[in-house]
């Protein structure tokens, strides 16, 4: 393989989703194909880690002034106050680090911080959206994950129709219904991608 052919711009690959679609899960199948050259970005939080969470693995955790520090010097390539000082973001260096490697990025990212990164990237981006089969669906896989409060959950549900509302915006949409299925056409999507050469 030539060195020349890997110095380029790597690609960018975005899935989001509502809470409880399964994006995460699809996310770590295809960072397990090798021949897909993606690397993880890791994004940055103001908030509290979870379990077994780690730091510069799961997320890079920044304290609420540390978040705004880098807001004010245009560290992100894109934030949100997700719920009220609860920061998320996409660090510019988190991508550098990753293309310098000649990797293609892949993001697990809400909806709107996919769509400001397609918006920023149009052709190097493929921004895949991840449907749960249904609403009801969405609140079993959320419960049944045990992970968080009845009123987290209830703030989760009551984002989800309108992040529902946003799929007509991406590239694409992969309905997780049947999680075989999902999975493969979601390879299918990205493979297709990173190998037309545009």
């Amino acid at each position: 393989m030539s060195e020349t052919k890997h110095k380029k711009q790597g690609k960018l690959i975005v899935f989001s989703a509502p809470s409880g679609s399964g994006k995460t899960t699809i996310v770590r199948h295809l960072l397990k194909q090798e021949e897909l050259n993606l690397e993880f970005s890791i994004s940055a939080t103001s908030r509290d880690k979870r379990g077994q969470e780690v730091h510069g693995q799961d997320y890079y955790f920044l304290s609420l002034r540390e978040f705004k520090d880098k807001i004010k010097s245009d560290a992100f390539l894109e934030w949100e106050e997700v719920y009220r000082d609860n920061f998320y973001g996409t660090l510019k260096s988190e991508i550098e680090r990753i293309w310098a490697k000649g990797k293609n990025v892949i993001f697990d990212i809400d909806v709107s911080g996919g769509l400001r990164i397609k918006k920023k990237f149009p052709k190097e981006t493929l921004a895949v959206f991840v449907k749960p089969p249904d609403l009801n669906e969405l609140i079993i896989r959320l419960k049944e994950r045990g992970e968080e409060s009845e009123e987290k959950i209830s703030m989760r549900v009551a984002k989800a129709p309108a992040e529902l509302a946003t799929a007509p915006l991406f590239d694409e949409i992969v309905v997780n219904k049947d999680l075989d299925k999902a999975l493969t056409d979601a390879y299918n999507l990205v493979s297709n991608f990173i190998n037309n050469e545009s």
